[in-house]
């Protein structure tokens, strides 16, 4: 298989995020660029997404944002980007941005960010899609999700154990790098163990 040259990233648009998030952004943009990886992501050029755009760019990497026209309208697409394409919808939005990408990686972020959590992991787990997907846990913020809430639902048998590995969790930026040399997708048929 081949190894990751274009990232997918989920992240909040909110300009009131912490600085902490804002710097995991800084420090993600920095990272992609220095592995010649490809920024895929929503368009903006506010709040995490215009951090994670910005740096990438000023650090020499490229950057491929999708923009719905409705939003484009409301908070402005990132126009310096390597390429902004505008969409129709925000469906079309994330199946161009799962078009380009090799692999997701998701910051902190709204109700926006974690419906496109939720959809590329139901994606994969009915087989529409074997991308890795690496959920970035700065200062645990997905941790009440993706640790507590994803056993409760295990418990209460909507989720199966086995989906535990539709993703991984990682707690700092840094830690993505061995996944950046590694497959994009990891092989694994998660519906062969529906039943």
């Amino acid at each position: 298989m081949a190894k990751i040259k274009s990232l997918a990233v989920f992240c909040g648009s909110s300009d009131n995020a912490p600085e902490v998030y804002q710097q995991a952004a800084r420090d993600l943009g920095r990272l992609l660029a220095k592995h010649e990886i490809e920024l895929v992501y929503g368009g903006s050029k506010i709040g995490l997404m215009g951090i994670l755009a910005q740096e990438t760019l000023l650090n020499g990497g490229k950057v491929f944002g999708f923009i719905s026209r409705f939003l484009n309208d409301r908070e402005g697409g990132f126009e310096g980007i390597t390429e902004l394409h505008y969409v129709d919808t925000m469906h079309d939005r994330k199946q161009k941005m799962f078009e380009k990408a090799d692999a997701f990686a998701i910051l902190p972020g709204g109700l926006g960010t974690l419906e496109e959590i939720c959809e590329i992991l139901t994606w994969k787990q009915i087989g529409l899609h074997n991308k890795l997907i690496m959920i970035i846990d700065i200062n645990r913020y997905w941790s009440p999700l993706f640790i507590d809430y994803f056993e409760h639902m295990i418990k209460n048998k909507f989720v199966r154990s086995a989906d535990k590995d539709l993703f991984t969790l990682v707690a700092r930026v840094e830690d993505l790098v061995p996944f950046f040399s590694a497959e994009a997708s990891n092989q694994q048929n998660y519906v062969a163990k529906w039943g």
